[in-house]
């Protein structure tokens, strides 16, 4: 039989319209799956959403589990003198706070070097050694701190040889008077101690020159003529007084005058310091944690709605999963924990109710109230004396059962998962099976369109024989 390399050439019959049409009416029976992997993939997505929800909550509640929480203390001051921070081992209490001055740094500025063109002009021969020294608050010595200078330096390169030794102390500068630069130096800290009092030209071995100029090459001038030498401003500590205590302070960050606070200091005045329960921090941890309970029944409500006049359906519409979610969180926060006497039991004793549609109330009244008077009883409430001892554990241990592989919201995830799985091997499958019926389809295409063109093949030639036949008879 002859070789037909394209189906219809040889029959005249649409035989590859025919095969694509049975092609499709095979690949039809892939879109049951196809429609069934969808379903688990929106499924999937949904369950991300209200894992997203349950994380959310689960955050909340953590944030009442830390006993801390309710230890807390804040500061208030009234006036512009001072600005006050409290740390967990403050004591509550009312300070009056008088700054009498700031602590400041020392400052110092060389004589005049004249002669200088430009900055970057080498001003050394030869390796010197700058000394900077420093005043001593005990009425001593003091300290002196050494600098190398390399031999060739330009006044850039001193500056910049003070400001990279770890030990200096000051940070350097430079300033032009008008009539020619200075060496401008300030100390790094503030105090009488850190002041910057001092600055000694030497020689390589430290050793100071009687004349500065020593140090220099012979076209600088290091003009000390009255007017043009040495200008220093000794820094000094910070004077305040805490309820009337004098207190002295190198800087300005005063920690210790107050037990737990630190004060830092911002201008000469008086401030008041009250340090008291954070109230604030307890009443957003237990709005948060209401909000975000509210904000998991939203997202549970969007993803099981049903609106009956266009009948859609949310994607967990009647999930077992949610159900079990929502049954047993109702049921750690409708159950309470055990309480002593004079203690919290229940939520609806500090203010917050579970209302019909499911979510939570607050009591805005009852619940400051709690807070301002009871928040060693609220800690007991939510944070216990154990990691799931009180309400907020117990709920936030809830979510991680359930979020489990073995959990409600991870099995029903797991599970589908698994179901998209097994739904695309079916489907490799089938496909492979459709494309081995084409594959026989047109193997017997082929044959049907062959045997046609042969059997047309010996109907043109019986025709054309008859016909000569006739033609013959025709003649005779």
């Amino acid at each position: 039989m002859a070789s037909i390399s394209s189906l219809g050439i040889g029959s005249g019959l649409d035989l590859n319209g025919l095969l694509d049409q049975l092609d499709e009416a095979e690949r039809g029976k892939l879109k049951p799956i196809e429609r069934q992997i969808e379903t688990q993939q929106v499924k999937i997505s949904a369950y991300g959403k209200l894992e997203g929800a349950l994380s959310a909550f689960q955050t909340a509640a953590k944030a009442l589990n830390d006993a801390s929480l309710y230890q807390s203390l804040s500061t208030s001051v009234s006036g512009d003198a001072v600005q006050a921070a409290a740390g967990s081992d403050a004591t509550i209490g009312q300070y009056d706070v008088t700054v009498n001055h700031l602590a400041t740094a020392g400052t110092l500025a060389s004589g005049r070097l004249e002669g200088i063109e430009s900055l970057d002009q080498p001003l050394t021969d030869s390796e010197q050694t700058l000394t900077l020294s420093f005043a001593n608050a005990e009425g001593g010595a003091g300290v002196d701190v050494p600098i190398t200078i390399a031999a060739g330096s330009s006044l850039e390169d001193i500056r910049d040889a003070i400001n990279a030794h770890e030990d200096a102390g000051v940070t350097a500068s430079i300033v032009n008077d008008g009539a020619g630069y200075r060496l401008a130096l300030m100390s790094s800290e503030t105090g009488q101690e850190a002041s910057i009092t001092g600055l000694t030209f030497g020689d390589a071995d430290g050793n100071a020159y009687t004349d500065p100029n020593s140090f220099f090459t012979a076209d600088v001038t290091f003009s000390t003529a009255e007017g043009a030498g040495e200008i220093a401003q000794t820094g000094q500590d910070a004077s305040l007084e805490v309820n009337g205590i004098p207190i002295v302070s190198a800087s300005n960050k005063v920690e210790g005058a107050i037990q737990g606070v630190t004060l830092n200091l911002a201008e000469e005045g008086s401030s008041i310091v009250k340090v008291e329960q954070n109230t604030r921090a307890v009443r957003e941890a237990i709005t948060g944690f209401v909000e975000a309970f509210n904000s998991l029944k939203d997202t549970i409500g969007e993803l099981t709605a049903f609106n009956s006049e266009s009948g859609a359906a949310g994607d967990l519409l009647g999930d077992s999963a949610v159900r079990s979610i929502e049954s047993r969180l109702r049921s750690v926060l409708g159950g309470g924990v055990a309480a002593e006497e004079g203690g919290f039991a229940m939520l609806s004793e500090i203010g917050i109710s579970l209302k019909l549609d499911g979510k939570l109330e607050i009591d805005e009244e009852r619940l400051d109230e709690v807070i301002v008077n009871d928040q060693d009883a609220l800690s007991a409430f939510f944070a216990g004396d154990s990691t799931t001892g009180g309400l907020a554990g117990q709920l936030s241990e809830t979510v991680t059962q359930l979020s489990g592989s073995n959990g409600a919201l991870g099995g029903a995830k797991s599970g589908a998962e698994n179901r998209i799985e097994s739904l695309k091997e079916r489907y490799i499958r089938m496909e492979q099976s459709i494309e081995g019926t084409i594959a026989r389809y047109r193997t017997q295409f082929g044959q049907l369109d062959g045997l046609i063109a042969q059997m047309n093949q010996t109907s043109d030639y019986l025709f054309q024989q008859f016909d000569m036949m006739n033609a013959q008879l025709g003649k005779k």
